[in-house]
């Protein structure tokens, strides 16, 4: 057999045996063809606006070539999808929506003003982004006229005088639905989402097999980097990624059971033979398996759970 007959025949193997990898491109190079500063890019995908795929090569994430062009080819690209995922602050979200800076932070603070994504800047403030298409939204609709101008009614000053604040909570509940999407139809991938937003002490307190615990760990999401690890600016940002409502814990933990539960009955967590392993109680297994992804059952209250995440005493 001739090397030229040897090299084509190893091509086309390769080529089915799985996914073409050069069907889908990287994040940086997405972000390119679409117009789109990284950031914009990563906003979008938060919102769902671009679909991406898991890297067969463990590399992250890419992007298929079929979902850039179905994106270059919606009417109104690319000013369309810039105006989509544009971000403001206070200032100028309040321009936008004709209102004062305090009126603007009021609203958020009562949860109906959504952010997006915040970050901490160098004087150790939370600075919180909002969707001015969201915003534009909000003021057209005829039903917000009264919180846009006027006296605050009585009963949300009264929210504000006790400290309401679910700016915090509103972005755990948008990040959560985000991860979700991510996850697809991974039930373990699904349930660390959940356990993403819990403080450690209550996914253990939760998971209480120390198999599955360790099996949660390997699909746990990585959290927004802000700052160096341990950093003021990190330790701020862990607070706003973690919930801290009792109600909202209480959710999650019942969600997270729930979860891992349906996670348990599809593919249970890998656990080492009676035989093969010696380990005390106390000591964390270690994860010998490769990922498996399992099929798709879907725990029913995370949908509810997002509601009540964005919207608490709406």
């Amino acid at each position: 057999m001739s090397g030229n007959t040897v090299t084509h025949q190893t091509a086309l193997a390769a080529e089915r045996s799985g996914p073409n990898r050069a069907a889908a491109v990287a994040p940086s190079r997405a972000a390119r063809e679409l117009g789109l500063k990284r950031s914009e890019f990563d906003l979008a995908v938060r919102l769902g606006r671009i679909r991406t795929v898991p890297d067969d090569g463990g590399g992250g994430r890419r992007v298929p070539r079929d979902e850039i062009d179905r994106i270059r080819e919606a009417d109104g690209f690319p000013e369309g999808l810039r105006a989509a995922v544009r971000a403001v602050g206070t200032t100028e979200g309040a321009a936008l929506m004709d209102v004062t800076k305090a009126r603007f932070t009021r609203l958020a603070r009562l949860g109906l003003l959504v952010p997006v994504k915040f970050y901490v800047n160098r004087y150790r403030a939370v600075v919180w982004l909002y969707l001015a298409e969201e915003l534009r939204r909000f003021t057209a609709d005829e039903r917000n006229a009264a919180l846009l101008k006027g006296r605050t009614p009585a009963a949300l000053r009264d929210q504000l005088g006790e400290g309401v604040d679910l700016r915090p909570r509103n972005w755990r509940g948008r990040h959560l639905g985000f991860l979700l999407r991510q996850a697809a139809d991974d039930p373990w991938a699904r349930a660390a989402a959940v356990a993403s937003l819990l403080d450690a002490a209550e996914v253990s307190d939760v998971v209480t097999d120390p198999y599955e615990r360790s099996h949660l760990r390997r699909f746990r999401p990585a959290r927004p980097a802000h700052g160096s690890p341990g950093s003021p600016a990190a330790q701020l940002a862990e607070e706003i990624e973690t919930a801290a409502d009792q109600d909202e814990i209480d959710w999650l933990r019942s969600d997270l059971a729930d979860a891992v539960e349906a996670a348990r009955r599809q593919c249970p967590a890998p656990r080492p033979a009676p035989h093969a392993v010696r380990e005390s109680e106390s000591r964390e297994p270690r994860q010998a398996e490769s990922r498996k992804p399992c099929g798709a059952e879907r725990p029913g209250r995370l949908s509810g759970l997002l509601g009540l995440l964005w919207r608490r005493g709406s």
